[in-house]
């Protein structure tokens, strides 16, 4: 099949604008499912099994390995290895099949886009007024997000977390933790100085300008592949503003070459890709039942396995962890989950701005992936963050760059479960976020583009989301290491169990954290008891 090119912005690097069509979704499996009467059956015990390998996955991975305990790792996308001048991943300009998960049925900006089948790394997931964009692959979330590696304040953190986290040990302990194996470093001034590095200087420049505070972001990269790149020693990844679908050099510290190379070297570790969890469900002796479809790259479906196993570890991300709870219970898989579950699902209040200012320059390459960013949170009630992230170029200054703000929000959505399609679908308010959006986010952006400038907001075009948190929230579904209340050896790890936003920050750090929280006293208590 052949792909029709778009140019994807830094709205589709930071932001795919895409829709998952379920009928042309099921049209595009059709083929596969017929494929699939003689599959072969097999079934395996494990001591512990983990569902996803992202940020929850990969932490707790590691950590029950360092106590001892072997772990089976299940993750229905691809391992993605990078390295100097590699071609891993498809770049924003030349979109092709690698980008999307194959149950996707994309939409990009309004115009259908044909692509053969394949275990790419973004699916989204449509709900009512909403689409939360999930990443697929060893990895998670970390192989696609931009990387901003932010730590709330306390004052944000308890006015939107349950205090019993205890965010003084979590800032002494957890969070300085995650940040050592992440590696977290700010761009240097000397790659900030480069022509490609224009933009950064420019939205810097105006948020100083409106009275706003201006910080470096820590992120996970080693600096030294940018400055490579700009001394021409590689070929651009991040240095042009391609790397938004996944960073080709390397450099990046995302959670595959961290967390998952770590537990792997225990040795303890076994990481399955293309291992698509189906089901879960309690066997009558109360071990968990894990149904699993191995595939191949284009989605046909090789073998079917049934795992058992005495813990069960759900670290999907936030949809598919929410979505197959909510089949098992509404199907009697999983008798008596607490009544809350599906419900406090939150968008992190996530906004994308395409801005553009015909009477400046952002340079024509845009390095990234993020540089500066403005941290208001002073009124930890309406907390927010703004940054700005590179958008890919043909060479030309198109005066346009992109403004990512997100924050605290109050609105809150739910899953709900369909019979006939045996899925749970989101509701979400059509004008969940517009309180946080209308009264901070969006004025803050005004006033760093100025007058003179254009801003887009994407969402209102697309409503969607890079960062879906809740529907297994910690305190009303789980408790606070994540065991769901009346499941003995359930766990959720990952952004189901956060309260719907993490603090004005992007969910990432705050989602490791809390799970290196968890995993502290899940080693202490649980293993050999539980686990």
């Amino acid at each position: 099949m052949t792909t029709r090119r778009s140019f994807l912005t830094g709205a589709a690097a930071a932001g795919l604008a895409a829709t998952a069509a379920p009928s042309l979704a099921h049209a595009a499996t059709t083929g596969i499912a017929a494929q699939v009467d003689r599959v072969r059956t097999t079934r395996e015990e494990h001591r512990v099994v983990v569902v996803g390998s992202g940020f929850g996955g990969g932490v707790t991975a590691l950590r029950l390995a360092q106590a001892g305990v072997d772990v089976l790792v299940l993750e229905r996308g691809n391992r993605w290895r990078t390295g100097p001048d590699a071609n891993t991943f498809a770049t924003p300009l030349n979109p092709d099949k690698r980008i999307l998960w194959y149950k996707s049925a994309p939409t990009l900006f309004g115009r259908p886009v044909a692509l053969e089948p394949y275990t790419g790394l973004i699916e989204a997931v449509p709900g009512e007024n909403m689409t939360a964009l999930c990443a697929a692959g060893v990895g998670g979330g970390s192989l696609v997000y931009q990387g901003m590696t932010l730590q709330p304040s306390e004052a944000v953190f308890n006015s939107h977390f349950p205090q019993a986290l205890d965010y003084e040990r979590m800032a002494r302990v957890h969070y300085p933790r995650v940040a050592r194996m992440l590696q977290l470093e700010v761009a240097p001034d000397e790659l900030i100085r480069t022509p490609n590095y224009k933009a950064p200087r420019v939205f810097a420049q105006r948020a100083r300008r409106a009275g706003l505070p201006v910080s470096k972001i820590p992120m996970p990269i080693d600096w030294n592949y940018a400055l490579d790149e700009i001394r021409g020693k590689m070929k651009p990844s991040y240095t042009d503003g391609s790397g938004a679908l996944g960073v080709n050099n390397g450099g990046k510290h995302s959670v595959d070459v961290t967390y998952i190379a770590q537990a792997e070297a225990t040795g303890r570790v076994t990481v399955a890709t293309r291992h698509h969890v189906t089901d879960v469900e309690r066997a009558k002796d109360g071990r968990w039942i894990v149904h699993v479809d191995r595939i191949d790259t284009s989605g046909r479906v090789l073998e079917n396995k049934i795992l058992t196993t005495p813990t069960l570890v759900m670290a999907a991300g936030t949809m598919n962890t929410t979505k197959l709870l909510m089949r098992a219970s509404a199907k009697g898989q999983i008798p008596d989950m607490p009544d809350d579950l599906g419900r406090g699902w939150g968008s992190n209040a996530d906004r994308i701005y395409l801005w553009t200012d015909f009477a400046d320059d952002f340079g024509a390459v845009q390095g990234g992936p993020v540089v500066f960013g403005s941290l208001d949170w002073k009124d930890p009630s309406s907390a927010i963050t703004v940054i700005q992230a590179s958008i890919p170029s043909f060479g030309v200054d198109a005066h346009s760059t992109m403004m990512v703000g997100y924050g605290v929000s109050d609105a809150r959505g739910r899953f709900v479960y369909n019979s006939s399609s045996d899925d749970a679908t989101l509701r979400w308010p059509k004008e969940g976020d517009h309180v946080i959006q209308n009264r901070r986010i969006g004025p803050t952006v005004r006033s760093i583009a100025g007058p003179a400038s254009t801003l887009v907001d994407t969402n209102l075009l697309f409503p969607s989301t890079w960062h879906p948190l809740g529907g297994a929230n910690m305190g009303a579904v789980c408790d606070l290491e994540g065991r769901v209340k009346g499941q003995k050896g359930l766990y959720v790890l990952d952004g189901a169990l956060m309260p719907g936003n993490s603090g004005a920050c992007n969910p990432s750090m705050t989602i490791a954290a809390v799970a290196e929280r968890a995993l502290d006293e899940i080693v202490a208590t649980d293993v050999g008891t539980i686990i």
